[in-house]
């Protein structure tokens, strides 16, 4: 089986960078359409008009109805198609660069991705999570391509809520679990063959960033100010996570996340706050040294990530319900089955309640 690394073809960070934008569109395509939230054009429009104002290409924009699903998937296709879109710009968040580069492969056009946050590790990657229009998770859609571009102005992300960022450093918590336990396996990334030692070496840099950083970064974050440690850990939340989770592999994390998803009490979580979580069931499925298991719990606890059914929303839990999550976590698709060795929905829910009551009592210390 052959070792396979994918990347987007350029990545860009710095603040900013969001007024430069037409540059470096230009040379994928002259008419754009810009998917983005309400709000999000509210916020950003100006900023996106002025950087295309003088040259010879026109933004069109769309507003995101909100849920990375295939109604949404196709109505936006068919857009693209009636205005002769040739590049679809994704502003936002992880459901909305989702549906955009979606929309791109169907519509067969190149992809700019501008996360305006830096909560997940979906900008860089050829993947997409598809939902259904209730908020369920469906399936993963694979992608041929990296985005053509991923644009960072990392002013425009310290100035979004600190909970993002926090939320982005627990889909990166799991990077490097997520890929030791796949290179342990030999199992199939996301690229389509086994990891290599530079995913290992990104994904590794990922986990050292934010048990060096993360607590900087979220303290700056929340005066709103772009310092060196926040400069870091939106690296590690974007770049570093997604080549890392993308040619390093997906293993328990990401599918006990998957799990939580059939619960409605957990739906106001952001996807890494539950992916945090998924980390430290998967430690716990892995008997790893307690000393490794408090280092990535005590981390959690410092910048505000779940160590607990309670702070995900279960307030009571019910065996029926935790039952339904390790089900779901453990389906035939899941990537759970990249573990090296075999995981029964009975052992996700003996290490759910484990760690949450490791959790628990972490907390009353």
């Amino acid at each position: 089986m052959a070792q396979v690394i994918m990347a987007p073809g350029k990545y860009v960070q710095g603040s900013g960078e969001l007024g430069k934008l037409a540059s470096y569109v230009k040379p994928l395509g002259k008419k754009a359409l810009c998917l983005i939230s309400e709000s999000g054009l509210r916020r950003s429009k100006e900023e996106l008009d002025k950087s295309f104002e003088g040259s010879d290409q026109e933004i069109v924009y769309e507003i995101f109805q909100g849920e990375c699903c295939k109604t949404e998937i196709d109505r936006l296709t068919t857009c693209c198609q009636s205005k002769k879109i040739d590049v679809i710009l994704g502003v936002g968040g992880g459901k909305t660069l989702d549906t955009a580069k979606a929309v791109g492969y169907e519509s067969k056009i190149p992809v700019v991705i501008v996360p305006t946050i830096a909560s997940t590790d979906a900008p860089c990657s050829a993947l997409s999570v598809i939902y259904t229009e209730e908020g369920v998770f469906d399936h993963y859609l694979f992608l041929p391509e990296n985005p053509n571009l991923v644009l960072v102005d990392t002013q425009v992300v310290v100035d979004a809520p600190t909970r993002l960022l926090v939320a982005g450093m627990g889909d990166a918590l799991a990077t490097y679990f997520e890929a030791r336990a796949c290179e342990a396996s030999g199992a199939i990334s996301c690229a389509g063959g086994t990891t290599t030692k530079a995913a290992m070496a990104l994904a590794k840099l990922c986990y050292e960033t934010l048990m060096e950083k993360g607590e900087l970064a979220k303290v700056a974050a929340e005066k709103h100010v772009c310092t060196k440690a926040v400069e870091k850990v939106i690296e590690a939340n974007t770049f570093l996570s997604g080549i890392g989770f993308e040619s390093g592999g997906l293993a328990a994390a990401h599918a006990i996340h998957n799990g939580f998803t059939v619960l409605p009490q957990c739906h106001h979580m952001y996807h890494g706050e539950k992916v945090a979580f998924g980390t430290i069931v998967q430690l716990v499925l892995e008997d790893v040294p307690v000393e490794e298991l408090m280092e990535v719990m005590e981390f959690c606890v410092s910048v505000g990530l779940p160590v607990t059914l309670e702070q995900l929303g279960i307030k009571e839990v019910k065996e029926e319900e935790i039952l339904a999550v390790a089900k779901a976590a453990t389906a035939e698709e899941e990537t759970i089955h990249n573990m090296p060795f075999k995981v029964t929905a009975q052992d996700v829910y003996s290490a759910i309640i484990t760690a949450d009551g490791i959790g628990r009592e972490l907390l009353e210390d």
